[in-house]
């Protein structure tokens, strides 16, 4: 006997979290979500974090609102792993970013007075590294401390950065920060000049150095290397695919034309 879909004169969120309940559900739920556990949609509710950016970076806001959705179901998926589990419920999640946000802003409700964003910034800041010293039951011992490894590795390059910046171990402007992209780059050329396998692991290394710099400058620059690389992903999509139709167009075989001829489409290309 199928179920009755989750009442219409319920708002969104608690339509949602029926319908959810309801997937989960062993009598007569769907196979599939009832099977599944926190590790086996983590990678759903990444890529759903993605595809929001992506939407976002598009300026498509229909699909942005798609995509919020999605991602507002893994939420409540995750939410109702957990009740199943007596662990909370979504009332929970929601009642304890409440209280943080609120924790986190005392400048808007409390008494605390800030007389600048950057003045703001280093108070949030303050507050995080008290809220995991207390989440940790014991005083970090360093000030990189609860920065999460599962993050992509840019991302977490850059909250490496800001951290060690914050006592001070950082350059000043970027021109070091250019110098120090150049030193790298001649140390990876060390390396690669060397005809002997086992230095792929160095190269590995060298690299790693080169982009971690890069990250660096990105961060200098008040830039999101994410969104960066994705603009130029992008980017050259467009420019290959033009190749591709030019090459076609003419009645050739992209596989038999050489890199000169694609070379010279892709020139004009960058004029399109």
């Amino acid at each position: 006997m199928s179920k009755k879909i989750p009442d219409t004169k319920k708002n969104g969120i608690s339509r949602l979290i029926d319908l959810m309940r309801d997937l989960r559900d062993p009598d007569g739920g769907c196979p599939w979500d009832i099977e599944q556990n926190f590790r086996s949609i983590a990678p759903y509710t990444i890529e759903e974090a993605y595809e929001v950016a992506d939407a976002i970076e598009r300026n498509d806001h229909a699909s942005l609102k798609d995509e919020l959705g999605d991602l507002l179901l893994q939420v409540v998926y995750h939410s109702q792993i957990a009740k199943d589990e007596n662990l909370f419920d979504f009332e929970d999640v929601a009642q304890a970013i409440t209280e943080k946000m609120i924790s986190r802003h005392p400048h808007v409700y409390g008494d605390i007075n800030h007389n600048d964003i950057e003045e703001q910034k280093l108070a949030w800041e303050d507050l995080k590294t008290k809220e995991r010293e207390k989440k940790q039951g014991k005083k970090e011992t360093s000030v990189l401390d609860g920065i999460t490894h599962g993050l992509p590795a840019a991302t977490r390059a850059i909250k490496l950065q800001k951290r060690a910046a914050k006592v001070g171990f950082d350059w000043p402007d970027i021109n070091p920060v250019i110098e120090k992209i150049h030193e790298e780059i001649e140390e990876l050329k060390d390396v690669l000049s060397s005809k002997e396998i086992t230095d792929i692991d160095r190269a590995e290394d060298e690299l790693g150095d080169v982009l971690f710099s890069v990250v660096n400058l990105a961060r200098h620059l008040e830039i999101d290397p994410e969104q960066a690389l994705r603009r130029t992903n992008q980017k050259f999509e467009n420019r290959f695919r033009y190749v591709e139709k030019t090459i076609k167009s003419r009645g050739l075989d992209i596989n038999e034309t050489s890199l000169e001829y694609m070379e010279n489409i892709w020139i004009e290309s960058k004029k399109v």
